[in-house]
């Protein structure tokens, strides 16, 4: 009998406690939590996966408009192509090549056509001890010359590999070097960096970064 009261006296504290409560919320005695920033769009250029051109490899193999590549299409099989230079030895592009910019290598040591493509057939590239390759295998060509950062490319340290890591899974694919490097300035350009995360409470964020 004796344990009514008790249950009763409990019930009324925990109905005034919630009653307070409620009241404390209602009248915003410890106030609100600010809203939660809306988070900006990222640049769908920082998310895009494509690379930022696109090699012959890679157009030959999507069915692209290959008509760029075709070197006969123009010049005559069997004439030699003269190449000129101006005084500072800086080769003289024709106009139908003024599109292009020879920036490959440090002092212009490179800057010359026939470096990497075979005079006698323009249609193919060349290494520095005559082996021949497709312009869809010019990697080849890199590689003949960029030896560590080949072996590199080729265990998928650098640039960009496709694919399964577990080769039981699936195939991989490794982009052609061409498919980040213009080959006649192959010097990286600039990119924009992506945002940094955002802080789910940036005022609390703020005063830890202040002290």
């Amino acid at each position: 009998m004796n344990a009514d009261p008790k249950k009763a006296q409990t019930l009324i504290g925990l109905s005034v406690v919630f009653l307070g409560l409620a009241a404390a919320f209602l009248l915003d005695l410890w106030g609100r939590p600010e809203p939660l920033v809306i988070l900006p769009l990222v640049d769908a250029a920082i998310t895009n996966t494509a690379t930022v051109r696109m090699s012959a490899g890679e157009l030959v193999r999507t069915g692209g408009d290959t008509s760029g590549l075709s070197c006969y299409t123009c010049h005559e099989k069997g004439k030699p192509v003269e190449v000129h230079f101006d005084t500072n030895n800086a080769i003289i592009l024709p106009q139908e090549h003024n599109d292009l910019v020879i920036r490959h290598g440090r002092n212009n040591r490179n800057n010359h056509c026939f470096n990497c493509h075979e005079a006698e057939a323009l249609d193919m590239v060349k290494t520095r001890d005559g082996q021949r390759f497709k312009l869809t295998e010019s990697t080849m060509l890199c590689g003949s010359c960029h030896g560590p950062t080949y072996r590199d490319w080729e265990m998928g340290v650098h640039g960009r590999t496709s694919g399964y890591w577990n080769r039981d899974l699936g195939p991989i694919t490794r982009q052609d070097c061409t498919s980040c490097h213009d080959p006649h300035a192959p010097a990286f350009p600039l990119i924009k960096p992506g945002p940094g995360p955002h802080p789910l409470h940036p005022r609390a964020s703020a005063t830890k970064g202040n002290h």
